[in-house]
């Protein structure tokens, strides 16, 4: 851990030389995690920014807390044994004085902050590119996350409410040591209506989609399956099957070296010729994964690129169906986080993509 710390603090020190920047201050959960390889500043699981911040200049790295907080980071988190300096100050009073830490102008934040420029886009971009102790971690969170699915939506029967549904899929999450920070259920007709249900209660009748994204060392996998009770209706079968041919089709192009753009323009053209040419207009198609569910979107004529060791969590949907797992990307070939050992799936183009869970 140490030795990854000190090549994570390279990296950023290096990312700082070519920004011309002294400072770095860092406040958001995500970019604490991956600054300090996978330490957790939160306490309200919904607060974008944690109870501690971290502030990085060419010479020093300062953790900002309170006396409340620091005892936790040093020992727990560990902090200390990685180097991290603590600037604790009262809970009842201000927050150490970052400029005056910093002595410098040349400073920037991963979000508003007075007195730094604001990069947060750029930073997002630096941490989607995982050391390999970061894929190794996002391997073992994919099958929690898959382990914890898998058992949550087998235990799903009609007459549950979405409430029900979605407590069931956070407990496996959580008995695995992983937080259900995105955890959205749809029952019949509101798969179709919605795209980001938030679970409510409504009875399940006969089909049901969960959808999670599971955090733990602040990464963050994604996943969706979707369970039908009794045979399926031709046009769900329809859009199923094209819904996974598109995302077939951006995994298979998710290749290093290919543009976001040039992948979206594919998956465009796959939408059409499945018949659905509009529908990708209706929900974003995903992107690169890390520190948030989505650190950047693939857009229209982006010009990012893919890279090795980079996640990916592409949700291609078509009204009714949604297709959406993680993968890591490989030089030669994708793996999926995710999977679902003895899922039912249709093969792509050698890619297997799981249908939809058919039970009596």
């Amino acid at each position: 851990m140490v030795s990854e710390q000190r090549r994570k603090l390279e990296i950023i020190r290096g990312w700082m030389t070519g920004h011309n920047l002294e400072g770095l201050y860092l406040q958001s959960v995500g970019s604490f995690a991956w600054a300090t390889c996978g330490a957790a500043s939160y306490i309200n699981t919904a607060s974008t920014n944690g109870l501690a911040s971290l502030l990085i200049t060419m010479e020093r790295q300062y953790v900002v807390t309170t006396n409340i907080e620091a005892p936790r980071l040093e020992t727990e988190e560990r902090l200390s044994a990685q180097g991290w300096e603590f600037q604790v100050t009262p809970w009842h009073t201000s927050q150490a004085d970052i400029q005056k830490l910093c002595r410098s102008e040349n400073l920037a934040s991963d979000g508003p902050f007075q007195g730094a420029i604001d990069l947060s886009a750029d930073l997002a971009r630096l941490r989607a590119n995982l050391t390999p102790e970061e894929g190794e971690r996002f391997r073992e969170l994919g099958k929690i996350c898959a382990r914890a699915m898998d058992a949550a939506i087998k235990a799903v029967r009609p007459g549950q409410t979405e409430f029900e549904i979605a407590a069931r899929l956070s407990a496996e999450s959580e008995a695995q040591g992983v937080q259900a920070i995105v955890n959205l259920i749809a029952t019949d007709e509101r798969i179709s209506y919605y795209r980001h249900p938030l679970p409510t209660a409504k009875k399940l009748e006969k089909y049901a989609m969960l959808i999670l994204c599971g955090r733990k060392y602040g990464l963050v996998c994604s996943l969706t399956r979707l369970v039908h009770f009794g045979p399926l209706a031709d046009e769900l079968k329809r859009k199923m099957e094209a819904c996974i041919r598109v995302d077939a089709g951006y995994i298979g192009s998710t290749c290093p070296g290919v543009t976001l753009g040039d992948i979206f323009s594919q998956a465009a053209a796959a939408y059409a010729a499945t018949g659905f040419p509009d529908e990708w207009q209706k929900h974003h198609q995903g992107g690169t994964s890390g520190y948030e569910p989505r650190e950047y979107l693939a857009v229209p004529g982006s010009i990012d690129k893919v890279a090795v060791g980079q996640a990916y969590a592409w949700n291609p949907s078509i009204t009714g169906y949604k297709s959406e797992d993680t993968i890591l990307v490989g030089e030669t070939h994708n793996q999926v986080l995710t999977e679902i050992a003895d899922w039912p799936a249709m093969i792509i183009n050698g890619i297997a993509r799981p249908t939809i869970l058919v039970l009596s």
